[in-house]
């Protein structure tokens, strides 16, 4: 049986904190788009550099990128039994094609699971993130700007895999420990299903 799910929430909402320890309950990679990017950008290769230039200005990276990239990731060997998606989709026409691919292999999105935090709370994460690890995506004016970019292209999806029936809203604030006991939770709920 495969498990294919989707994270969600905006940035700084605890994705890749919590990402890890679902893959791991359901032996399936996690895959990460941001962290896909962030590896093109260091290896300095001509999609990295695309992608580098969306990515200071705090946009998302087009589609047709996007799309090449996460298809053929989740076409890999180790994602027979599942994947685990962080960052994709982030738009209906994203979701649309991940739905298609699926649908080829007789699959489906199993669960999209919504990590629900505030603006503020994102906000104060993710400047503390960036004092941190000193990430020159995270400054205040490009913060706000992916947080305004986020929640309107976010929307739309949510209502699309609440159609779906299978978006899975947990609350993202609170500790570690709290959210991952709500996680867990849910991930007992899809085993059910």
């Amino acid at each position: 049986m495969t498990t294919n799910l989707v994270i969600m929430g905006p940035p700084g909402a605890g994705k890749g904190t919590h990402a890890k320890e679902i893959a791991t309950h359901f032996h399936i990679p996690w895959i990460s788009t941001g962290d896909i990017f962030r590896k093109h950008k260091a290896e300095k290769t001509e999609l990295g550099k695309l992608i580098e230039s969306y990515i200071d200005k705090g946009e998302f990276v087009p589609d047709s990128v996007t799309d090449r990239i996460v298809c053929e990731r989740i076409s890999q060997s180790d994602a027979t039994a599942g994947f685990l998606l962080d960052g994709y989709p982030r738009s209906i026409p994203q979701a649309k094609v991940l739905k298609a691919v699926l649908a080829e292999a007789n699959e489906r999105v199993d669960a999209a699971i919504y990590l629900d935090v505030s603006a503020a709370e994102v906000k104060q994460r993710l400047l503390k993130r960036a004092e941190i690890e000193g990430r020159t995506d995270d400054t205040p004016e490009v913060i706000d700007h992916r947080l305004e970019v986020f929640f309107e292209a976010t929307q739309p999806l949510l209502d699309f895999y609440e159609q779906e029936g299978v978006l899975r809203k947990v609350d993202g604030e609170g500790t570690i420990a709290e959210i991952a006991q709500r996680l867990l939770t849910v991930m007992e709920e899809i085993e059910r299903n």
